[in-house]
């Protein structure tokens, strides 16, 4: 194998696992030890730089950092990545100061539509290059689906304000009760450049019979909790079925609960494991007393003169075919019938794109949705760029975050007439964490240490009210005990070779014995010949170039938990612990486009 060039940009990013996983690569570890030394405004700093709404996001990310966590590896359970974010968040003085300043007007101006995650991102980043954003929405206040869709007992609409009111502090014009009725008007406003950040806004239909006989008691689930959120209903009958294994169907059920369902169950077609809903959402659904009832397809909405009074369902069992795909088919069971007061649809959601013209430069697929770039979220209109659930369908906040950022920087790159394909490098910084001979700037203990449980309110009273929030979030001693079991992944094993006396001592005390020393090969072969297995093979070899003897220093970064004992124990200071702090590149970075080293 070829030396590792520990100098590409994305070499050691790849090692730091949750923050890789994570859409908008928030720098983890970095302010998870903030957290540890009480810097709690700086960690939130940090996080509103990378994902916006460290508040929100701390409440009600799908968390896809946590199942990249290495603390995963070597115990059951990750860090609890998205609960320490919510204690900057809680625990941050006033960072209103800390905010860039509004800049004077540069003669651009740019229409966001929609006022979710993904426009308000967007606004965040242009806003301070003085850019004009006007933001248009079809409800009174910022936030889209994160205020009309999340329920106040998971996000109470303080958190909303507060953060959404950061970027609009920007200088952001917000236009709300405003609905854009169609897109070749907005183009004729002569905008330089338009995002659309709609969502997906429709509810997904379940066209069965019965639908329309009882549609006076069954609700299309997104619609409900938005009518919900703003007021308009405050109540729903005794026995409630939700349709749906989705985290809408879970915040359906519970919300359902809160406003007089004493008999709520979840019907999904699928199996408990297969259903969609993050787990930790199925868990609060179920801790509130909700069923979750499996393999049960809905076949007819049963009532009497137009009642609604149960639904017929279909028992099906899963089969697999030759290549492990599974199919849902009758199991032969008779249909069972479930009765019910109210119904709540949860089965999807789709985008709803009617106000744009088809004759606008806009091109759409088969599937009704926009033709737009992945990688510069430009649509075929050079001027109208999508993101969020807009662009590819629903995923979730943190997805339309990154979408965000990466078209702000396409409209700013068009808007300064520079290619738009072409993307900055990230900023990469690279520094020792030396303190002495074996002392380090960071806390290296590795202990075994089990995840610490969120506070919760208790049942009964959380039960009674709809805004009272659920999760009451880690105090300062829980957040302490939490953040030391990080790793320090973005710590690396930095290995110098023309400082090794090849001692081996470096393989004698390290605990996961990832570091072995042998001759070069081809990497399948330099795998089985490792100190340990290597069982991930997706994970990268940290290979030396030849050393005195000819062989080469290998190390499995997979599992490796720089510890730093390598570094400690080295007597030629070989092994460097040196901190690889990485920013991605949003729009406004003055880092080159090419030649340039990362480290």
């Amino acid at each position: 194998m070829k030396p590792t060039d520990i100098a590409a940009p994305d070499y050691f990013h790849k090692v730091v696992d949750c923050q890789w996983a994570c859409p908008a690569h928030t720098p983890v570890p970095e302010y998870i030890r903030l957290i540890a030394q009480g810097r709690y405004s700086d960690a939130y700093m940090i996080n509103w730089k990378s994902n916006v709404f460290p508040g929100i996001l701390g409440r009600t990310c799908d968390r896809p950092c946590e199942p990249a966590c290495r603390r995963g590896r070597v115990e059951e359970t990750p860090v609890a990545i998205c609960r320490l974010k919510r204690v900057a968040a809680d625990f941050k003085d006033d960072i209103r100061q800390r905010l860039p300043r509004p800049a004077p007007n540069n003669g651009k101006r740019v229409a966001l539509v929609g006022g979710g995650p993904a426009s308000l991102t967007v606004a965040r980043d242009l806003a301070p290059l003085g850019y004009h954003c006007t933001v248009f929405d079809a409800d009174p206040e910022a936030g889209g689906m994160m205020r009309t869709q999340i329920p106040k007992f998971r996000l109470p609409n303080s958190v909303i304000d507060e953060e959404t009111g950061y970027i609009l502090g920007l200088g952001v014009e917000f236009k709300g009760g405003h609905r854009i009725e169609s897109m070749k008007a907005l183009l004729a406003e002569k905008y330089d450049a338009i995002f659309v950040g709609s969502g997906a806004p429709r509810g997904r239909e379940l066209d069965i019979p019965g639908r329309k006989d009882a549609a006076a008691n069954i609700h299309i689930g997104i619609e409900w909790l938005a009518s919900v959120s703003f007021g308009h209903t405050d109540k729903i009958g005794k026995r409630v079925i939700v349709l749906g294994g989705g985290n809408t169907a879970m915040d359906c059920c519970r919300t359902a609960r809160r406003l007089g369902g004493e008999d709520v169950k979840v019907v999904v077609r699928s199996g408990f494991e297969e259903m969609k809903a993050s787990p930790w959402e199925k868990e609060d659904a179920l801790h509130e007393d909700i069923p979750i009832l499996n393999f049960l397809v809905p076949v007819a909405f049963i009532h009497d003169n137009g009642k609604l009074t149960g639904i017929t369902f279909q028992k099906v069992k899963a089969e697999y075919d030759a290549k492990g795909r599974r199919n849902l088919v009758p199991s032969g069971e008779p249909d069972q019938t479930i009765a019910c007061d109210d119904v709540l649809v949860a089965v999807g959601q789709e985008n709803a794109f009617p106000w744009i013209e088809r004759d606008c430069g806009i091109e759409f697929d088969k599937w009704h949705m926009p033709k737009v770039d992945p990688k510069t979220f430009v649509s075929t209109n050079p001027k109208v760029f999508f993101g969020g659930d807009a662009a590819f369908g629903p995923k979730n906040i943190i997805w339309a975050v990154a979408h965000g950022h990466d078209a702000a920087l396409s409209i700013h790159r068009m808007l300064s007439g520079e290619d738009i394909t072409e993307r900055p490098l990230p900023d990469v910084q690279v520094s020792s964490q030396k303190m002495g001979i074996h002392e380090w700037s960071y806390d290296n203990d590795i202990s075994v240490d089990k995840r610490y449980k969120v506070p919760h309110r208790d049942k009964v009273i959380a039960l009674k009210d709809i805004r009272a929030e659920v999760e009451l979030g880690y105090d300062v001693k829980l957040a302490l005990g939490e953040a030391h079991r990080c790793l320090n992944c973005d710590v690396q094993t930095v290995f110098s070779t023309s400082l090794c006396i090849e001692c081996d001592a470096c393989v004698d005390i390290c605990p996961m014995d990832c570091i072995t020393f042998t001759a070069n090969g081809e990497e399948s072969d330099l795998r089985q010949r490792l100190k340990a297995p290597s069982l991930h093979p997706d994970q990268d070899l940290y290979v030396s170039s030849d050393l005195k003897t000819g062989r080469v220093m290998v190390k499995d970064e997979d599992v490796c938990l720089h510890c730093g004992l390598c570094a400690e124990r080295c007597p030629t200071g070989a092994w460097d612990m040196q901190k690889y702090y990485i920013e991605m590149t949003h729009a406004g970075s003055t880092c080159p486009t090419k030649s340039r080293s990362a480290a």
